[in-house]
C-alpha cells in the first residue's frame, strides 16, 4: 500500500469528482435514455459522469475503473476504481435531492477510499482507510449515545419473489425492524443511506443491493466513523456480497437478531 497511499488517492479522487459535481447539479431532471432491468435506468448525465471520471481517474492515477455502466474488471483482487456516476438515479431524474456520486478505490478486494458526494445537499463524505470520516472536511464518529431515537435506513423492499432476498422475506424483515425502530425511512439510495449512517443520521442500515459500486464507499465510511458492517448474514463484508449490514455496535446487534429469528431468505421464495 506505500505507492497507493489512501490519503494521496483520496485527494485525486476528490480531484476527479470538483471536475463533475457541475454537471451533475445542472442536470438535476434528466431523462431516462438507458432502460435496465427492473424498471431501472440511466440518464444521459449518468453516462456523460461515468466517462468524465474514467478519463480523469485514468489520467490522474493509471488505475483501471470499474463503473455501473460501462463496466470493467471486477476488482476481485487487484486496484481499481469503483464509480456510481449517480446512485438513486430515480430521485435524480424526478428533482429529489437524495442521490449521490459514489466513487471507491478497491484494494485487494477492500475499500480504501470511498466518497459519497451529494451535490444538491451540499454534503461529501470522505473516508480513507486509517484515517477516519469526514464530513465537508469535518470529521465525525458513529455516536451511540447521540440522545436521538434511533433512525433505520431501509432498502428497497420492492424484489422478485423468487431472488436470492425474496420480496416476502424483504417486506417481513422490515415490519420486525418496524416493531422494534418505528423511525424507518426508505430514501432510495443505497449510498445515501450507507453515508448517512456513517455520519450519524441513522443508527443503523440494512440494504439489499449486490453491487460493489454501492456498497464500497459507504462500507469504508461506516467502518472508520467507528460503525459495525457486516452483510446480511453477519459475515465480513466483501466486494461480492449481497446486502449490507451497519451501524452502532447495539443496534447492529439487535438487526442481526431480527435477521437470524427471520429464517432464511429462500424459504420465502415462491
Amino acid at each position: 500500500m506505500d505507492a497507493l497511499e489512501p490519503r494521496a488517492m483520496l485527494a485525486i479522487a476528490e480531484a476527479a469528482l470538483d471536475e463533475v459535481e457541475g454537471l451533475f447539479t445542472q442536470q438535476v431532471g434528466a431523462d431516462p435514455v438507458v432502460m435496465k432491468p427492473r424498471g431501472d435506468f440511466a440518464t444521459e448525465t449518468d453516462l456523460e459522469i461515468e466517462r468524465r471520471l474514467r478519463q480523469l481517474l485514468t489520467q490522474y492515477s493509471g488505475l483501471p475503473v470499474y463503473g455501473e455502466e460501462f463496466g470493467g474488471k471486477v476488482p476481485e483482487e487487484h486496484t481499481a476504481w469503483v464509480i456510481d456516476p449517480i446512485d438513486g438515479t430515480t430521485n435524480y431524474s424526478n428533482g429529489f435531492p437524495l442521490c449521490a456520486m459514489l466513487l471507491t478505490l478497491m484494494h485487494e478486494g477492500e475499500p480504501v477510499v470511498g466518497i459519497t458526494s451529494m451535490p444538491l445537499l451540499r454534503r461529501r463524505i470522505t473516508a480513507a482507510k486509517g484515517s477516519g470520516t469526514f464530513v465537508n472536511g469535518r470529521r465525525v464518529n458513529i455516536d451511540a449515545e447521540a440522545g436521538r431515537p434511533v433512525s433505520i435506513a431501509f432498502g428497497s423492499v420492492i424484489a422478485s419473489t423468487d431472488g436470492t432476498l425474496p420480496r416476502k422475506w424483504r417486506q417481513l424483515l422490515l415490519s420486525k425492524v418496524g416493531e422494534r425502530y418505528p423511525t424507518i425511512r426508505i430514501t432510495g439510495s443505497v449510498g445515501v443511506d450507507l453515508g448517512s449512517t456513517a455520519m450519524g443520521a441513522f443508527g443503523g442500515t440494512v440494504t439489499f443491493s449486490p453491487h460493489v459500486w454501492d456498497n464500497a464507499a459507504g462500507v469504508l465510511q461506516i467502518s472508520e466513523a467507528g460503525g459495525v458492517v457486516t452483510d446480511l448474514a453477519g459475515n465480513p463484508w466483501r466486494h461480492d456480497s449481497v446486502g449490507v449490514l451497519a451501524g452502532t455496535r447495539d443496534v447492529h446487534a439487535t438487526l442481526r437478531s431480527i435477521i437470524d429469528e427471520l429464517g432464511r431468505p429462500e424459504a420465502f421464495r415462491s
